[in-house]
Parts: structure tokens; sequence; C-alpha cells
């Protein structure tokens, strides 16, 4: 991505930087219609695999992976005027432990190997949408590069549950590896 400048100079434009401003913005208006005093869609009805309404079928649920219908039971909670997640136990004793999780690459940075990028519930159908809201995804970080790819991959590592993330996402994997 380019950004024209003066005299007609072409600067080149992280991509993660536009898509964190994204992510930012989209969590915000989806805190905001997700809100059940906001009168807004509740949290875990969106359009990820959970949803009865989505249009994409469910990845298969494994033994060997989180199911989104665990990571996807979120209820929300307004707290001076912020929508915060409110994790079920069985979620929130999954934090700081190695776990592994099935789902859909979203870079965050260009090229073909990615070392930062959010796993989603449901494949990506457009460039500038968020594929739900962030019960649907989990932000990624491998120790070393995993191949960008449209099918389903399987990523593990430390699982850390966000109770009030800057970013508004609710799950983060840290040193993450895929696992074949």
């Amino acid at each position: 991505m380019t950004v024209l400048l003066a005299k007609n100079r072409f600067v080149p434009m992280r991509v993660t930087t536009l898509c964190v401003a994204m992510m930012v913005s989209s969590s915000m208006s989806w805190a905001q219609l997700s809100s059940p005093i906001a009168g807004g869609v509740p949290m875990g009805s969106g359009p990820g695999v959970h949803s009865p309404n989505s249009q994409f079928p469910p990845l298969q649920e494994r033994a060997d992976v989180l199911p989104w219908s665990m990571l996807s039971g979120v209820k929300t909670k307004v707290v001076k005027k912020k929508v915060l997640p409110e994790f079920p136990p069985e979620v929130l004793a999954l934090n700081d432990k190695m776990q592994r999780v099935h789902g859909f690459m979203m870079p965050l940075d260009p090229g073909e190997k990615q070392i930062h990028f959010l796993l989603t519930s449901v494949p990506l159908t457009c460039p500038f949408c968020m594929p739900g809201g962030p019960e649907s995804m989990v932000e990624v970080k491998t120790k070393t590069p995993v191949r960008y790819t449209m099918e389903p991959v399987v990523v593990e590592g430390t699982l850390a549950v966000l109770g009030d993330d800057a970013y508004g996402l609710y799950y983060r994997i840290a040193d993450g590896k895929q696992v074949k």
C-alpha cells in the first residue's frame, strides 16, 4: 500500500498500521453495537461460526484444538462507559496455558510469510472487513514465520485471555508455532 505525498512522491505505508487502526475502529464500533445498553447485537451472536446465521460452514470441531464455541461463549459488561468481556470460568482456566487453535489467517503485514496475524473462526471475505467480533479471533505472534494460506491452520502457543485489551481483542497467542 502506498500513500501519495507532496511532489507526487509515493511512500510505503505498513499494512499493520492500517489493519490495527481498522481493528480498533471496528472493535469500538462492535463494542457499541454489542452493548445490551445500546440495544445492539449481543456478543456471541455475530457472524462467526457460532452464529446460526453465518454464511460459512463452521470448521469441523476437533479434539486436539480449542473449539470456537468455547472461545465465543463470552458475555459483556459495561464498566465506566466501556464494554468489557466477561469470560466463563472454563475460558479463564485457559489463561497462560499452552493451547491449540484452528482457524483462518488474517495477515497484519504484507508478504507470504507471517509472524503476526489474526486467526479467525471464518474465512476472510473482504480485505477491509472484520470477519466477526473479538470473540471470533485470536491475535497470534509466532517464533518462526508461517506461510500464508487461505486454508485453515492450527497454531499452538501460550494463550492469554485478555480482560481489557487496548485493541479490543479477547485472546492472544504468544510464542506460537504452526502445527501440521
